[in-house]
């Protein structure tokens, strides 16, 4: 029940996410746009750059296997400085996930679950709601925001990127024409 909640999404994420920069990457070199431009790009000044969206959408998705499942998890390297990099820990983080067993997070969503942060806030909660209330909902906090930063620079992106595993569901026959 856990595994559904969280690694199929963070799989989907994460795949959606590698197609959009090498989108990026293509529409880069097409317009003079470095690498190096994207990966310090940001929203604004007090936010995260893209490298760090990246990385941390990556740290995201292997939390919950540490804090549901028990499963040691690597620790991801400073931010990529390209398209490579990013791409890199992005394989990386889907390699650990595609090796979790489905029994491995467990299927007690009231079990309690704690963890801290480096500010010293700890928090307790219930398996269901950790998933709930905090997995997700940074998980995809990150994910929104590397999207958004590539919108910023102009990468023409759509939904349809934002969510392109949805095509293995669409019925046939029913795509507008382009």
């Amino acid at each position: 029940m856990l595994y559904d909640l969280t690694i199929p999404a963070y799989q989907n994420g994460l795949k959606a996410l590698s197609g959009e920069l090498s989108k990026a990457s293509a529409w880069g070199t097409e317009n003079g746009i470095g690498e190096l431009q994207f990966a310090i790009a940001r929203l604004a000044p007090d936010m995260f750059p893209l490298a760090a969206q990246i990385r941390f959408t990556c740290a995201q998705a292997l939390q919950p296997l540490s804090r549901l499942g028990g499963i040691a998890i690597h620790e991801l390297p400073e931010d990529a400085t390209d398209f490579a990099g990013m791409q890199e820990q992005i394989a990386a983080t889907l390699a650990v996930l595609d090796s979790v067993d489905r029994t491995a997070l467990g299927d007690d969503l009231e079990r309690a679950v704690s963890f801290d942060l480096p500010n010293g806030m700890i928090f307790d909660l219930s398996a269901a709601d950790y998933v709930r209330d905090w997995a997700q909902p940074q998980f995809y906090f990150h994910r929104v925001a590397a999207y958004a930063v590539l919108r910023h620079m102009g990468v023409p992106l759509g939904k349809a990127d934002y969510v392109a595993y949805m095509m293995r569901h669409l019925r046939p026959g029913t795509a507008p024409a382009a």
